[in-house]
């Protein structure tokens, strides 16, 4: 119950909610309550191991780095389907291929993520004077119930806004993420924040440029119909 408590609260507001919502935008949302769920217990499995066995941490700097690496490259990905807007006839195959395995993409970016986050750290210190198996079970189902909530939240969410501005802005949010992850693992400065809107500013500001050019070329000539 300590671990469901301190999990709880620590994952209120972190970039793991802000996740969970993205990806709730973007795939069915047991699909992410389960890649959630199975990251979230591969994660704090390795914390509790470390906590307990052995005191001491993971190469949490090139984690980081991986971590945003892939979400950049889903943030590019999401963008590209969506740049040529909502009523391009090439963009049903694109879509298709990423949403061909959703559940990795979410438990993948989520153990990524978690490595080396608070809460780790946070189990690691409670497996080192309690129960590694209940801080296991309480660190995973801490993590859950406080994602469950953003998932929540990406469904109402879902039923309000058209599909195509929910994923131009999974594509944006996810490249905040990738920058905010590089930055704040390169830089350790409060500063990374507000730097890593730069990568979606700049995102957003090429997709507007390509869409406003693919809008002024001219219709193609109507085809004479045969006699």
């Amino acid at each position: 119950m300590l671990a469901i408590g301190i999990v709880f609260l620590a994952e209120l507001g972190d970039k793991s909610q802000l996740m969970a919502l993205t990806f709730a935008l973007k795939y069915r949302w047991w699909v992410v309550l389960s890649g959630i769920a199975v990251a979230a217990a591969g994660v704090h499995l390795i914390s509790v191991g470390v906590g307990y066995f052995l005191g001491s941490a993971l190469p949490t700097t090139a984690i980081a780095l991986l971590a945003a690496v892939i979400f950049l490259a889903v943030g590019v990905w999401t963008l590209r389907e969506h740049a040529g807007g909502a009523g391009d006839e090439g963009e049903e195959e694109p879509r298709l291929a990423t949403r061909a395995a959703p559940f990795f993409v979410v438990s993948s970016a989520f153990l990524l993520a978690e490595l080396g986050d608070r809460t780790m750290f946070a189990t690691a210190a409670l497996a080192t004077d309690y129960d590694w198996l209940g801080v296991w079970i309480g660190s995973t189902v801490g993590m859950v119930a406080a994602d469950a909530l953003a998932i929540a939240l990406g469904i109402l969410l879902g039923r309000h806004l058209p599909e195509h501005a929910i994923g131009i802005g999974s594509g944006l949010l996810f490249l905040y993420f990738g920058a905010l992850t590089g930055l704040g693992t390169v830089l350790a400065t409060p500063l990374a924040a507000p730097l890593a809107l730069l990568a979606p500013a700049l995102a957003g500001t090429v997709l507007l440029v390509v869409r406003r050019r693919r809008a002024e070329r001219p219709a193609a000539p109507p085809v004479p119909a045969e006699r």
